[in-house]
């Protein structure tokens, strides 16, 4: 909110780049967590100066699509992973992956320092002046913005959700339904690759039409689509053959996806324009320590009390408590 996004932006390249190459090297489990703690400050840059960034490039009528294409990133990122990583380990060994991922981002923290950074608030069209406040003025804010509060807790269920189904996916089928863990990554990452793609662009679209009807277009988008993802997300965890999960994981992922691009079109949209990349750093924080990184332990607790068959169905739970919270918030900060 005060410097240069673009130095920045590369900046958080180079730490995460370097370090997942550097996890390659590793010869020890504290070496190895040191090397992927780098790897998460670099992406948290990245990914807190970016939405703020894109804001100024696009009005609010086309940033929807515009945070779609960006977002879909994630989706075409966890279904590379899975397919690299399945060829490469058994092929190279798993050092090489880290290379093969981590090397080639030095390249794309150079072409960072190529791009604009314009004003903030370059594309509202109301003029005024994107001021920053002291942290603790923001932070105040944010507190007392109860757009913003939902709209993040509302994104910290849905990231429990998301990456509780990431992580655990190809261990249930393997594990519950009989297919071979290769298999089980391949089939994870074609659905999530196909379904993320699609689910992220329409989303974005649909996004950006609601939103020039009524307020708060973007967070409807995002509540709808996750309360229809239910069902889906119940079938594909609980139908016991072929093709018939894998069916109901393709609707369950890309109504999920549908939001990715919405959500934080919101979350920029309810805060000051000075004031931008604090809310996605916070809203980033706060899904993380309330999100995915507790889900996958949980489940895993659940599995060893029960068994993973059940400890998944608080997966289902999670999209429902996310779409009620973005709801109610588009409900409630309606005038």
């Amino acid at each position: 909110d005060r410097l240069s996004r673009t130095r920045l932006m590369a900046l958080g390249v180079s730490a995460w780049s370097v370090a997942t190459a550097a996890t390659g090297i590793m010869q020890s489990f504290g070496q190895l967590m040191s090397a992927r703690s780098f790897v998460g400050i670099g992406e948290a840059a990245y990914a807190t100066i970016s939405p703020a960034l894109l804001s100024d490039y696009f009005r609010r009528s086309q940033r929807g699509r515009a945070f779609a294409i960006f977002y879909v990133a994630i989706p075409v990122g966890a279904a590379v992973g899975y397919l690299l990583g399945g060829w490469i380990e058994p092929a190279l060994g798993w050092r090489a992956a880290f290379y093969v991922v981590g090397l080639p981002g030095i390249v794309l923290a150079l072409l960072a320092l190529t791009v604009t950074d314009p004003p903030r608030g370059a594309t509202e069209e109301a003029a005024g002046a994107a001021t920053s406040q002291p942290i603790a003025v923001t932070l105040r804010g944010f507190a007392q913005n109860g757009a913003y509060i939902g709209t993040v807790l509302g994104s910290a269920a849905y990231t429990f959700a998301v990456s509780g189904l990431a992580f655990w996916m190809p261990e249930y089928l393997l594990r519950v339904r009989g297919v071979n863990l290769s298999s089980a990554n391949f089939m994870v990452g074609s659905v999530t690759v196909v379904a993320g793609l699609g689910g992220t662009f329409v989303g974005g679209y649909l996004g950006d039409l609601l939103s020039g009807r009524m307020k708060h277009g973007h967070l409807w988008i995002s509540g709808l689509s996750s309360i229809a993802a239910i069902v889906p997300t119940w079938f594909a965890l609980t139908v016991g053959s072929a093709p018939g999960y894998v069916v109901w994981l393709f609707v369950a992922e890309f109504l999920l996806f549908l939001s990715t691009g919405p959500v934080n079109v919101a979350i920029v949209s309810v805060v000051p324009i000075g004031a931008r990349a604090m809310a996605m750093a916070v809203s980033i924080f706060t899904i993380h320590l309330l999100g995915d990184a507790i889900s996958p332990p949980i489940i895993g607790v659940l599995a060893d009390i029960s068994s993973l068959a059940r400890a998944v169905l608080i997966v289902p739970a999670a999209v429902a408590v996310s779409g009620l919270l973005w709801i109610a918030t588009a409900v409630g900060t309606a005038e």
